[in-house]
């Protein structure tokens, strides 16, 4: 199973994420070329650098010639940066001509950030203005991750404990402490060091990255190692600055579970099914896996429901305030679960009906594909045809 391992004993940050997976990627001319013809005025060039006698890759972002960000540690901005809110980055990410997981990859990772700027600074999301991470170099930072990755394509990706710095960062906010509370609300649960240099080491952008695409944070699994790539920021340290991603070949998990869940439960009878559909529908917002209920039978005879709610290790609290939040209960039971998981990787496939994205899962011995539903009804509503139509041009029983 091929593997891709994050070392963050430098933190981590977009520019060095996106130099270290360019070292790896096969195809690096069509990724600066792809890149280059999204933003008028934007550019992206791939510099060989050396930290601490270390060569790597540190990416070059230019607006209109000159490079953003210049001087500071890895991504933080000027107070004179454009604000944007989620509603225009979400927009700009829509409109780049890349495939539409690498797009929903993008917006699910400046949701991320949303979500930790706005209970940071107690605003809603809606109100949340992007600084730094709305400028146009971290919007190339976050896309050109998600096209790396979506172009390396590695069955499990893992990370190591994140190293954060320490200090104090000048941000449009004035000074704030390192981690920056938006950074350290998104690394909740992921395991994490200050070490010993008084710098942001650690960016809310490399950290939104970090929880949109590692699964797991702990030690390099074994395996045979196909490659490694360095991705250097722009400022030195004692230590070497940079980000390494290493490929790895680890053996395919044939027994055993391979993730881990937690399942968060409340039995609620006293909620319409308005409110109850609400909830939900906050709750998938939030990041949950997946959330769902049941109708039960509860104590007097009363009708009720189970809400059931999937998330990952590390948003498990964060999700139990929001089940608090916007449901009745007054309690949220937590289970723990090991689980088994199929490695899972999409593609566009081209049909009469346009390209439609192909989820497909590997492992145990399996293998399992299938279209994505909403990429094929959003063609059959455009196209005017039944659905059963757009599924049989995906070569899927009708």
């Amino acid at each position: 199973m091929r593997t891709l391992y994050l070392e963050c004993a430098m933190g981590a940050a977009g520019d060095m994420l996106m130099g270290a997976l360019y070292e790896l990627c096969p195809e690096k001319e069509r990724f600066l070329a792809d890149m280059n013809a999204l933003l008028p005025g934007v550019t992206l060039e791939a510099e060989p650098v050396r930290r601490q006698g270390i060569a790597g890759t540190h990416m070059r972002v230019a607006v209109h010639g000159h490079e953003e960000g210049h001087g500071h540690p890895h991504d933080h901005g000027h107070h004179h940066h454009e604000h944007r809110s989620l509603a225009d980055i979400e927009a700009m990410i829509d409109a780049f001509p890349l495939p539409r997981a690498v797009r929903e990859d993008a917006r699910r990772t400046y949701g991320l950030i949303a979500r930790a700027e706005s209970a940071a600074h107690g605003v809603e999301i809606g109100e949340v203005h992007f600084h730094e991470v709305g400028a146009l170099d971290a919007v190339m930072d976050v896309t050109g991750v998600c096209y790396l990755m979506e172009l390396l394509s590695p069955e499990a990706v893992c990370a190591s404990a994140v190293t954060v710095g320490g200090g104090a960062v000048h941000t449009a906010h004035g000074l704030l402490p390192v981690p920056a509370p938006a950074t350290a609300r998104l690394l909740t649960g992921v395991p994490m060091t200050a070490g010993d240099i008084a710098a942001e080491l650690c960016t809310p952008t490399g950290a939104a990255l970090l929880r949109t695409f590692a699964r797991s944070f702990g030690p390099m699994p074994d395996g045979a190692m196909l490659g490694c790539g360095y991705g250097c920021g722009t400022k030195d340290f004692p230590q070497a600055n940079c980000l390494r991603a290493f490929l790895v070949e680890t053996a395919e998990a044939s027994e055993g579970p391979n993730d881990r869940i937690v399942e968060l439960k409340a039995n609620i009878d006293d909620m319409t099914g308005e409110a109850m559909g609400f909830a939900m529908e906050r709750l998938l917002e939030a990041g949950a896996v997946d959330a769902s209920y049941a109708p039960v039978y509860m104590k007097k005879g009363r009708p009720g429901v189970v809400l059931t709610c999937l998330c990952r290790p590390g948003d498990a609290d964060r999700l139990a305030r929001e089940m608090l939040r916007h449901t009745s209960t007054f309690g949220v039971r937590r289970t723990d679960c090991p689980r088994y998981a199929m490695s899972v990787s999409s593609e566009e496939v081209e049909t009469v009906y346009g390209p439609v994205p192909r989820k497909t899962g590997t492992g145990y011995g399996l293998v399992k594909s299938k279209p994505e539903y909403e990429a094929m009804a959003e063609a059959a509503r455009m196209h005017g045809v039944p659905l059963a139509e757009v599924r049989r041009a995906c070569g899927e029983p009708v």
